[in-house]
């Protein structure tokens, strides 16, 4: 007997995701305590004492369903971005929105554009729909958005646009974003893609969601699982106009985020100590493990994430070599990119450990 699915489906390669710490122990015979993690650019800070609070306070309604609305989290999100709350989906982790507007907006004989070197699912959710890809080489390994402007076809319903760029750490100004929004037809959508926004530095910074009263085919996409330190909780949400809003939340499961992560993410987002802690930690990081790439004579792509993408020539050993010494990092080779390791910026003892075990492993 075969099951009948959608070739489309079958052809669908999973997402790989970083290494557990439990799972390289298993492998290596290491202690899981002595594993540094710098594979899939979490925050070193973790959970904020904030939301570490809130969580336990709602632990007692556990034996009832979460708000399937999220009414107060939208309530703290439509206070911090000045958009009414029909404008916000939440969603499990940012990861879900994206899903949601492909699932609202895309099917078999539509079209996505997006860049070479983006985000893994942004391939992966416009598989899952049956509709056409559009893969737009990059520039400079980032996106090039004439290009892209261009390669708009008449059955394009949805353009995914990462900013910062996972996983190159590339940046676009907000007067780029905003020409290449003027340019699109107002029947494509736009997911502008911010998970990293709060990490870049203060002068670069726009608040995107002012964009949104004059682009009805916008969707502004943000997490609480990079800065705000809740990637294990799956919070995210999405920024658009009623119209949009309403598809996506026909798409969306009733249940997508739990009591615990919304409460978590209400007391995150009121946590701008944390946030600027992580900022800092991060800038440091970032500048620490770019300053040792330039010594080391290593090409790398200036970051404005909280990772950086490095050219280590064989990287397939060059990781095999970090996993011995206890150390993950990211391949990057189902990027299109198998020269290159991403490494995500720890505590400074973890970003230490990393350069030591990296500069042995590199015999420098």
């Amino acid at each position: 007997m075969s099951i009948h699915a959608p070739e489309y489906v079958r052809k669908i390669a999973p997402y790989q995701a970083g290494k557990p710490i439990s799972e390289l122990a298993r492998e290596y015979g290491l202690q899981p305590e002595r594993i540094v993690k710098l594979a899939s650019n979490e925050n070193p800070l973790g959970i904020p004492q904030s939301a570490r609070d809130a969580m336990a306070a709602a632990v007692a309604d556990l034996g009832r369903y979460p708000d399937s609305n999220g009414f107060e989290l939208k309530a703290a999100i439509s206070k911090r971005y000045a958009v009414p709350q029909d404008w916000i989906t939440l969603g499990n982790g940012s990861n879900d929105i994206l899903e949601l507007a492909a699932h609202a907006l895309l099917q078999p004989g539509c079209s996505a554009v997006y860049s070479q070197y983006s985000f893994a699912v942004y391939a992966l959710a416009t598989q899952e729909t049956g509709a056409r890809a559009i893969v737009v080489p990059a520039r400079e390994l980032g996106h090039d958005l004439d290009a892209m402007r261009a390669a708009i076809a008449s059955d394009t319903r949805l353009v995914f646009i990462a900013n910062p760029n996972n996983p190159t750490g590339t940046f676009l100004p907000a007067d780029r974003i905003a020409a290449f929004l003027a340019a699109v037809p107002r029947d494509v959508v736009v997911v502008l893609d911010e998970a990293y926004n709060e990490y870049l530095e203060p002068a670069l910074r726009f608040d995107s969601s002012r964009w949104l009263s004059d682009h009805p085919n916008l969707i502004v996409s943000r997490t609480f699982s990079k800065a705000y330190g809740l990637a294990g909780l799956r919070v995210g949400f999405g920024l658009a106009q009623a119209e949009l809003t309403d598809l996506m939340n026909r798409v969306r499961q009733p249940f997508n985020v739990s009591s615990v992560a919304q409460a978590a993410a209400i007391a995150a987002l009121d946590d701008d100590a944390f946030l600027e802690r992580s900022y800092e930690l991060n800038r440091d990081g970032l500048a620490r493990l770019q300053s040792a790439f330039r010594e080391m004579g290593l090409e790398y792509v200036p970051s404005y994430g909280n990772f950086v993408l490095v050219r280590v020539g064989d990287a397939a050993a060059v990781y095999e070599g970090l996993l011995r010494a206890g150390i993950i990092v990211r391949p990057v080779a189902n990027y299109g990119l198998p020269d290159w390791l991403r490494v995500t910026v720890g505590l400074p003892e973890e970003n230490d450990a990393f350069l030591e075990a990296f500069a042995r492993v590199m015999g420098r």
